[in-house]
């Protein structure tokens, strides 16, 4: 009991230095909340806000041995109910059904889609014959084949025909889960269209819009002053504008790890506070009676806020450039405080502002690499002090670059490697020769032409940005083309992922050789785990267009083209660079096109699709094998197997065939998902919130 009683005594006495730990626990109650299987009712949310206070109360008027386990469980109980309450909060019409028709909206975002197809997010939508009530607030549509109408203005309101469909869940069991991503984002219907787009309203005004506007001029300047891919970059990089760039620009910069410059987060932000900053700080030491008068630190660190304000208004109030703005003014608000901007505290001050305004960020890699790198950068930061008076003045800005490298890509790898299965074999190389560029010549010429824009003067500083950039991808170019620049990962399996990032926490900044000892230990465990991970030896698509058995050279396909985003996500998952069609040409299944036949350790799988396939779906029904219908199947189940088609797959969504030594084991997305808000049928849905 002594050794108990010493260390909660230890802890007592510690508390001043454990908030570091606070977005932690935070991030342990919500990250429980996204990890059950069903949605917690209102009763249970109400009993974790109950204890939660509970917890506060004993936190504050306890004993000194209790209040820092309190407050350590109420953090956690409290993460529960900001994410289920947040969860509630968002929640907006889904579309019900498939949709073909007329399709009315406003123009609120343009960015391009998985197939570099132009697309645009549209609010105040209206659809033909579908009440209001049951009408998404936002849809996204992917425009395809020729345009006449090219004019695309924020603001503006459109229509045109189209498809429109509920957002899919998971391509497979387990998988990302798009449901949950468009409910948090408030999006309740994707589609696409081969029709013209017409214009029906012009431009309508309002600040989001303004600062919309804003980004396009600013981004059709760029790319009309700085030609090719080098302009689209150059506006990706300054405005978040991507639109511009193609797929094969967005490929070999996730090629070289150089992906994270497209993305308005912590480092743009940094490097533009950064250097506003320093300008205006050196700027008024020029200037003796304004220096002598004035706590230009102060100062700079207010003009900088306000940089940065207007940064995140003309970015676009996205996740990434939020949270970016967010560490950037909790910085800058500590040095107008007189505390010190760059530290553990105000990292984690950052984290709870951040977590408690949008629990969902925890789940997105976004968030994970912004502050897993900010830590790792913090924590090696310390030793660096130690050692750089024995480097040589002239070479410690390079050994700071590279230690910086490798200390953020160290942290950041493994998220990267299991949000986006893969790992770039010469990041560090790219990072080391591209983030220079982007600091000493992209972001300050952009910052200047800013400034120069107004007064026609900004061609010189563009002029100089394009070729910044033109650098960068050229340099991108070059390591996505070394051979073995990417390697291939799995998916780790559930769970792997937190246990290390909670390893990698505990090992950086806990206190205590047995703390960090630990954390090091259960690291290690997540890397065994995920390296033990197991694939299934066959998926099904979710509306059976499509199908995958694993072989010994890796998994066959189907189908050489379509579902290629499902097919892309398979094989990525798997850790197997293959495109689709050369996945198709893997023995796996044989049989002639539109009625192929794999076996699944012992279980014969029909794909049946392409025209004819419902006649021939009675006579493959047999010896208990499992027919794979690409569409609808009428009347009764036939006997002698397992028929999935369109139908029943909506009610499962995609599968999973998992074999092991006690024989196969079928996975559907839907029961691994659970049953949440996001993926709950309309009409559950709202049965539950009248209950509720």
């Amino acid at each position: 009991m002594r050794p108990v009683l010493a260390g909660l005594e230890a802890l007592g006495a510690a508390r001043g230095r454990l908030m570091p730990w606070a977005p932690v626990f935070l991030s342990l109650g919500i990250g429980l909340y996204f990890a059950l299987g069903v949605e917690p009712a209102a009763a249970a949310i109400a009993a974790a806000a109950a204890l939660a206070v509970a917890l506060a109360l004993a936190a504050w008027r306890g004993s000194g041995l209790l209040r820092v386990p309190a407050t350590g469980l109420g953090l956690v109980a409290l993460g529960l109910v900001l994410a289920a309450l947040r969860a509630h909060l968002v929640a907006a019409p889904v579309l019900p059904f498939r949709y073909y028709g007329p399709i009315e909206g406003r123009i609120v975002d343009i960015d391009r889609s998985f197939s570099d197809e132009l697309r645009l997010t549209l609010d105040r939508v209206v659809l033909e014959d579908v009440a209001p009530d049951r009408t998404p607030g936002r849809v996204r549509i992917a425009l395809h084949g020729e345009q006449g109408f090219t004019d695309l203005a924020p603001g503006l309101t459109v229509i045109l025909s189209g498809h429109l469909s509920p957002p899919d869940g998971p391509v497979e069991p387990g998988g990302f889960d798009f449901q949950r991503l468009a409910w948090f984002s408030g999006l309740g219907g994707v589609g696409y269209t081969r029709s013209p787009v017409l214009a029906l309203l012009p431009p309508e005004g309002g600040l989001s819009l303004f600062a919309f506007r804003l980004r396009m001029r600013l981004s059709e300047a760029m790319q009309s002053a700085i030609p090719g891919q080098a302009g689209a970059f150059a506006s990706a990089m300054m405005t978040g504008d991507r639109a511009g760039m193609n797929q094969a620009t967005n490929d070999v910069l996730r090629a070289s790890n150089l992906s994270h410059l497209i993305s308005i987060s912590g480092l743009h932000m940094g490097l533009l506070v950064g250097f506003i900053f320093a300008t205006c700080r050196y700027g008024l030491a020029l200037l003796p009676p304004l220096a002598l008068r004035l706590n230009t630190k102060k100062l700079a660190a207010l003009v900088a806020l306000m940089a940065a304000a207007f940064y995140l208004m003309l970015a676009g109030p996205n996740v990434a450039t939020r949270r970016a703005f967010i560490m950037a003014a909790v910085m800058l608000v500590a040095v107008l405080a007189d505390r010190r901007a760059i530290s553990l505290r105000s990292v984690a001050i950052a984290a709870l502002i951040v977590l408690v305004l949008e629990p969902e960020s925890l789940v997105e890699p976004g968030f994970q690499m912004s502050f897993g790198a900010t830590v790792a950068l913090i924590v090696s930061f310390q030793p660096w002090q130690r050692v750089q008076a024995h480097v040589p003045k002239l070479l410690r800005p390079a050994a700071m670059m590279v230690l910086s490298s490798l200390a953020a890509g160290t942290a950041t790898a493994p998220i990267a490697a299991a949000h986006f299965n893969r790992i770039a074999e010469y990041g560090l190389l790219a990072n080391l020769l591209a983030v220079p560029l982007r600091g000493v010549i992209v972001m300050p010429a952009g910052v200047i032409a800013a400034v120069l824009a107004p007064f026609g003067l900004a061609f010189p500083a563009l002029w100089a940005m394009g070729i910044g950039t033109d650098l960068i991808l050229r340099l991108a170019a070059w390591v996505a083309g070394m051979k073995g620049a990417v390697v291939a990962v799995p998916a780790p399996p559930e769970g792997a992922l937190a246990l290390l990032a909670l390893g990698g926490i505990a090992a950086l900044i806990g206190r205590g050789l047995w703390l960090r000892g630990a954390g090091t230990a259960a690291a290690a465990l997540a890397l065994l785990l995920w390296a033990g991970t197991e694939r299934p030896a066959a998926l099904v698509s979710s509306d059976g267009g499509l199908a995958g058995v694993m072989a010994e050279a890796g998994r066959a396909l189907s189908k050489p083209k379509g579902a290629g985003f499902v097919a892309k996500s398979w094989l990525e998952d798997d850790g197997d660079l293959a495109a689709q069609d050369q996945a198709f040409t893997r023995p796996g299944f044989e049989g002639a096109r539109g009625d192929l036949t794999a076996d699944v350790a012992g279980l014969t799988l029909r794909h049946l699709f392409g025209k004819g396939a419902a006649e021939r779906a009675g006579a493959a029904c047999r010896d208990g094998a499992l027919v794979v219908l690409s569409v609808e199947w009428e009347g009764p189940r036939p006997g002698g197997c397992t028929l999935v088609d369109p139908l029943s797959l909506k009610k499962t969504g995609a599968l999973a065939i998992y074999a092991g030594p006690d024989g196969l084991r079928i996975v559907s997305a839907r029961v691994a998902a659970g049953d949440r808000l996001w993926n709950r049928p309309p009409e559950r849905r709202a049965r539950v919130a009248a209950l509720q």
